[in-house]
């Protein structure tokens, strides 16, 4: 007999960890990770790191124990590792956290609790605050504002707006290998088109309660030096998904628009708030 949690059998869940270069908050991210070995959670840790020279290995040796599975090799950015790790998963349910992004704890323990509760759903989501690098939550109206669609949730509004945060997820997957491997050649949205597609094989339920994770915003990160690009990245997977013409593509061209001017000047005026 299998372990139950509840009445329900346990799932297993594969996180996956790309690393390149991440020591300053790697520490963290692991240890966020690891602490969701709870009763009822089988996880499975597999960490990819892309060649890293400062020092991520000496972390990533202290924490040898609690990783499964460990690559270290060159690899063509993000969601080359990440498509490497999805190779290697054996769990029921799939994720992965970057090596700057943080699980709440008892995250884990609370999606598989849905998970049980929802076999067909491709995709488990919840809530994610914005941190920066102190770990203090920053652009709380971005966290509220998406949290509006969330009752509204479904193909047809997640093609008109990205409301899901990447780092409060999970699929399926039986899903994800009926959807395919993240675009190797998006640089930015990979998690958004990737998302589009798994709704294609379920819905998108809800982890219902406080947030999930959280997701680390600074200059260097990927949505911090390339959002111009993420939000062209957005549209152009949505057009696909939904057709060039549908009700969908041209609010998200609304949407993309207005959310671009907004980051504009919040970087303009974080640069001006560190030249003062």
């Amino acid at each position: 007999m299998p372990p139950v949690f509840g009445n329900l059998p346990t799932l297993k869940i594969s996180i996956i960890t790309p690393n390149w270069n991440g020591a300053a908050h790697l520490d963290a991210c692991l240890r966020s990770i690891h602490a969701q070995r709870v009763p009822g959670v089988e996880l499975e840790h597999i960490v990819l790191d892309g060649g890293s020279t400062d020092g991520s290995h000496a972390i990533l040796d202290r924490h040898r124990d609690g990783i499964d599975h460990l690559v270290i090799e060159a690899d063509r950015g993000p969601a080359d590792a990440i498509n490497k790790g999805l190779r290697v998963a054996s769990g029921d349910w799939v994720g992965w956290l970057n090596a700057d992004d943080l699980y709440a704890p008892g995250a884990l323990a609370r999606a598989v609790s849905v998970a049980q509760r929802r076999p067909d759903a491709a995709l488990l989501f919840g809530r994610c605050t914005i941190i920066d690098e102190s770990d203090h939550e920053i652009r709380k109206g971005i966290t509220r504002f998406k949290e509006c669609f969330f009752p509204f949730s479904s193909r047809f509004t997640f093609q008109c707006i990205n409301y899901i945060s990447q780092p409060a997820t999970l699929f399926r997957r039986s899903a994800v290998e009926s959807a395919g491997p993240l675009r190797e050649d998006l640089k930015a949205a990979f998690d958004y088109e990737f998302f589009l597609r798994l709704l294609r094989q379920g819905p998108a339920v809800r982890v219902p309660g406080s947030p999930l994770a959280s997701f680390r915003w600074h200059p260097a990160s990927i949505s911090g030096q390339h959002f111009a690009r993420q939000f062209r990245e957005e549209y152009e997977a949505a057009r696909a998904d939904a057709g060039r013409f549908s009700p969908q593509t041209l609010i998200h061209l609304g949407v993309r628009w207005g959310i671009v001017a907004s980051y504009t000047w919040m970087t303009r005026r974080a640069r001006a708030d560190r030249t003062e």
